[in-house]
């Protein structure tokens, strides 16, 4: 196993790369979606979190990813020691009619397939994504940790419609016509991840890119009245059979899983690391069920993450760790004492387990 760090688009420096190597780290996974540029209320500092007004305007719909970009994206990191592992999350400008089954649909998979071959061009192994209509919505900023740490969490069920023009918790189209995004069925839902993996996953085969998909955050069955397709653990069964392929994965997050109300956390990191389908793996703690929990620092949830550690090792995992996000320390720099934290107890942990 390896130990990784997450950067948003804006932490994409030097001074982020050396942060990491500092640390231990030996990967990265990045963020090309920002989720901060015109968000009334993220702050760059943590992770997005938002409002009813979700986190901000996508980016451009003519502007896909480039070969170059990527390129000189991993060269940077290559030169600070590090390796790049993945890219997590297309843009809602790339794939919102994918997501809608809108008329752009077509032409969005024919720009997905651009980005994937630009990927396996570059040698980044893994693009994480997240089928979701309503996407990360419905979470609330607190003093929920140990100490009065802030973190994030949730109060209750989230479904004020979503209005035109936003998917993903993103706002694609500024111009929209009034009204609010007709509610889909699980059914059609299911159906459009399916057109996605038939369309996509040749082209990833092809270019040696594994698509790692991220469960349902937070995991209710509906969020802004939309379905949601991995809110339970089994459900990501659902989705490796649906297309069966070396390179349909999972984005593994702990805490997500964790904050379901089925099933056994470590039961599902020993059933999906069994079958050799996880890509990466997020390490967060939480505290409580969905839909009321709260983000825990990584030694002090719900979840034994040394159990965790120990299936992995007992299955072969070798890939990469990351704490998606944690709980801010109350010091001058609390993103970075937050990771470091979190970085340091995955670092001991790893090592302990030889």
């Amino acid at each position: 196993m390896k130990l990784g760090l997450g950067l948003y688009r804006h932490q994409l420096d030097g001074d982020h790369f050396r942060f990491a190597k500092q640390c231990g780290c030996t990967h990265l996974v990045i963020h090309l979606v920002d989720y901060f540029r015109s968000s009334r209320s993220n702050q760059p500092g943590d992770q997005p979190v938002g409002d009813d007004a979700g986190w901000g305007l996508a980016g451009d719909p003519e502007k896909l990813w480039t070969f170059e970009e990527l390129a000189a994206i991993k060269a940077q990191i290559n030169a600070a020691g590090l390796e790049l592992e993945a890219i997590e999350n297309f843009d809602p400008a790339h794939w919102h009619d994918v997501l809608l089954d809108g008329p752009k649909k077509r032409a969005q998979f024919e720009d997905l397939k651009t980005i994937i071959r630009h990927l396996g061009r570059a040698g980044i192994p893994i693009m994480g994504y997240n089928f979701s209509i309503a996407g990360v919505a419905g979470r609330v900023k607190g003093h929920f940790a140990r100490g009065d740490a802030e973190a994030v969490g949730m109060d209750g069920p989230f479904d004020k419609p979503m209005p035109n023009g936003m998917v993903w918790n993103m706002v694609y189209d500024r111009n929209a016509p009034p009204g609010v995004v007709p509610s889909a069925t699980p059914e059609e839902l299911w159906q459009r991840l399916k057109d996605f993996l038939d369309a996509v996953l040749p082209v990833a085969e092809e270019a040696g890119v594994t698509l790692a998909a991220h469960p349902d955050d937070p995991p209710m069955p509906t969020i802004r009245g939309q379905p949601r397709l991995v809110y339970q653990p089994q459900l990501y069964q659902k989705l490796i059979e649906l297309r069966p392929s070396p390179r349909n994965a999972l984005e593994f997050c702990l805490g997500t899983l964790a904050e379901m109300t089925e099933g056994n956390v470590y039961d599902a990191v020993d059933a999906y690391s069994r079958q050799g389908k996880l890509g990466y793996v997020h390490f967060r703690n939480v505290r409580g069920k969905a839909p009321f929990y709260k983000e825990s620092f990584i030694d002090d949830g719900d979840i034994d993450m040394l159990r965790v550690l120990r299936i992995l090792k007992k299955n072969r995992f070798t890939g990469v760790l990351i704490p998606d996000h944690a709980p801010q320390l109350t010091c001058a720099a609390p993103w970075h004492a937050g990771m470091a934290y979190a970085l340091g107890f995955l670092r001991a942990a790893m090592q302990a387990l030889g």
